[in-house]
This record gives C-alpha cells, sequence and structure tokens, in this order.
C-alpha cells in the first residue's frame, strides 16, 4: 500500500515523535532560556517567550527526527 499513511509512517512514528519531543523540547527551551539569561535579559517575559519558542520549535524537529529515524529503520 503507498499512500500518505504509509509515507508518513503513520501511528508508529507518531508515538516516537511524542517521545522524541518530549526529549527536544525540553533541551531546546532550556537553551533558549539560558541564551536569554546570559543576554541580560531577566525579565518573566523574555524568559517566557524563550520558553515557548523552544517548545514550539520542537514540534517540527522531533518530527524531522523520527522521520530519519522511522526510515533508517525501514
Amino acid at each position: 500500500m503507498v499512500g500518505r499513511a504509509a509515507k508518513t509512517g503513520g501511528p508508529a512514528m507518531m508515538r516516537l515523535a511524542s517521545i522524541l519531543y518530549s526529549l527536544i523540547s525540553t533541551a531546546l527551551a532550556g537553551t533558549a532560556v539560558i541564551a536569554v539569561l546570559t543576554a541580560g535579559m531577566v525579565s518573566l517575559n523574555a524568559i517566557l517567550v524563550a520558553a515557548v519558542a523552544g517548545f514550539v520549535v520542537a514540534a517540527p524537529v522531533s518530527w524531522m527526527v523520527a522521520r530519519r529515524l522511522y526510515d533508517e529503520e525501514a
């Protein structure tokens, strides 16, 4: 069967992406917060924006990592 589900990996790849998201999102959000604090922006707003940006950027990153891992497995 060659369809969208077969190409994207289906539920198995979604599960892998979810597990990877839990790891990647905390790493990216933490890195962004440390970068903001190092730059001297110590306001709550700057810290929250950096953390949210890390969590948002982690979604496509974890999907790309999951796709590469899933494709190598096949």
